[in-house]
This record gives C-alpha cells, sequence and structure tokens, in this order.
C-alpha cells in the first residue's frame, strides 16, 4: 500500500515562528517545509503510513507545538506530476482518501 500524503498548512503565532519551524524539521514524518507568504505562515508535506499515523502526527505532535494556532489539511489522492510521481513511491499512484482541519 502507497504511503498517505498530506499537505498541512499551519498557521503560527508569530513570535513563535522561528521555534516552530525549528520543532517541525526534527519530526521525521516531515517531508518538506517551507516558511510561505499568503494565507498561512506554515506549508509542509506529511507522509504517513496510514490515516491513524497521520491523525496522531497531526493531532499529537503538530498541534501540540507552542505558537501553532491551527492548521487545514490536504491529503494527495493521486500525483500526476513531480518528484514523488514514480512507480517505486505511489505503488498504483494513489494515496489513501480523506480531509482533516484542526482549530483552536
Amino acid at each position: 500500500m502507497a504511503p498517505l500524503l498530506a499537505f498541512v498548512d499551519i498557521f503560527v503565532e508569530s513570535p513563535h515562528m522561528d521555534d516552530v519551524v525549528q520543532a517541525l524539521s526534527k519530526l521525521d514524518n516531515i517531508e518538506e517545509l517551507y516558511e510561505v507568504t499568503g494565507e498561512f505562515d506554515i506549508v509542509t508535506l506529511v507522509q504517513a503510513d496510514d490515516i491513524e499515523e497521520f491523525r496522531d502526527v497531526l493531532k499529537n505532535r503538530i498541534m501540540k507545538l507552542r505558537g501553532v494556532k491551527s492548521t487545514v489539511s490536504s491529503i494527495v489522492l493521486k500525483t500526476h506530476k513531480g518528484a514523488r510521481c514514480t512507480d517505486e513511491f505511489l505503488g498504483s499512484s494513489s494515496h489513501g482518501s480523506a480531509a482533516i482541519a484542526q482549530k483552536d
């Protein structure tokens, strides 16, 4: 079974930005981490074996970081183009499906 991938957009209290970025960069499940402009402060790409592991990472690791106000998650259903678009990584080229939003 292909791993679950999800983009997790994170709203951060401004004074805690550097601490949140540092803490996120240490989490094994976070494959990519970007500080961005626009609606969100941070965009991450999270990999998990299944929806339960993803829920655990989101609820018990990301959301518990001091300075994280809320998150919006988008689970990847299928990859059409990109570095991860290979048979080795994707297996059947589909990922788990669900939508999750966490707010204070």
